[in-house]
């Protein structure tokens, strides 16, 4: 990717080292770590997958835990919006600052105003509006701030666990996460949140992976326009999208971890699925296109 030298985000927040505390969150989306102990766990043990994800949400931080907020010791993390000085800290501010432009202008296309979500740094755990967050569940999107949640060390997994290395694989991640936020504002997660509580398990599972996908291809949306208008995109980036898409997908993660493959189970779609909906995106650039509920 051609990111070097190109504007970085004001929406930046580093936490790093500021402290780490319980490893449970409340109310977010569950990131790609997350899933992969979600699964071992259910299928070694039996089970619900989502009677554990509520378990984990429903699980409260002791009471004078530390907190990861800013300031929370002496040397902490910088304030909001001061530039993030390490190299991959900078490219995470630059992928971020492209998704503003291109979801800046789709929204102002339609007639509406894009609000810019804020990307948190941190490392080993987090505090959010969604709780206390593990770095072990991955990237997250927590709608109940608006943030997106990001431990750059999970880009190393990406690589070693999952085989999906390079830059676009890392900012297909943020991409994705960002498209949770897009659904948020558009009242998606919402509605689909509200319809996950009427109806049953499999029901529910079926809706989380709609979900997921969608924001798979909002992550092809932002890669369209950052190829089309920015000239954000080598030669290598589009397979390298695709690579990281396959290595996630439920069948690719359950095979992995345990052999087997349970469908009933999944809640971000397969490898096929992701991969399909990423490309869609990608060619499109088009978010009306990436009606997953159809």
């Amino acid at each position: 990717m051609r990111w070097q030298g190109r504007r970085q985000s004001a929406n930046v927040e580093d936490r790093r080292g500021s402290g780490t505390g319980s490893m449970v969150r409340r109310g977010g989306t569950i990131g790609c770590g997350g899933l992969v102990l979600i699964l071992i766990f259910t299928f070694l043990f039996g089970g619900d997958p989502q009677q554990l994800m509520e378990v984990i949400q429903q699980s409260q931080p002791s009471a004078g835990g530390p907190s990861a907020g800013p300031g929370s010791r002496p040397g902490g993390p910088p304030p909001p919006g001061a530039p993030v000085g390490d190299q991959l800290g900078q490219f995470a501010s630059v992928v971020l600052a492209d998704t503003e432009d291109t979801w800046n202008a789709l929204f102002s296309r339609s007639g509406s105003r894009y609000q810019e979500p804020r990307l948190v740094l941190f490392s080993q755990a987090v505090r959010s509006a969604c709780g206390f967050n593990s770095a072990a569940v991955g990237p997250f999107y927590c709608p109940g701030d608006g943030q997106v949640y990001l431990d750059l060390a999970f880009f190393n997994e990406l690589e070693r666990r999952f085989g999906a290395p390079g830059d676009f694989a890392q900012a297909y991640v943020i991409a994705h996460e960002v498209g949770h936020h897009v659904q948020n504002l558009l009242g998606i997660s919402e509605q689909v949140e509200r319809e996950k509580r009427r109806v049953g398990q499999r029901q529910a599972n079926q809706l989380s992976v709609r979900l997921e996908l969608q924001a798979d291809c909002y992550a092809g949306v932002w890669a369209h326009h950052a190829h089309t208008q920015r000239q954000l995109l080598e030669p290598g980036d589009v397979e390298e999208g695709l690579r990281a898409a396959a290595a996630i997908g439920d069948d690719a993660i359950q095979t992995r971890t345990v052999g087997r493959t349970r469908p009933e189970s999944w809640t971000h779609g397969s490898s096929e699925q992701r991969v399909s909906w990423l490309r869609r995106g990608m060619k499109t650039g088009d978010p009306t296109t990436c009606n997953t509920f159809q």
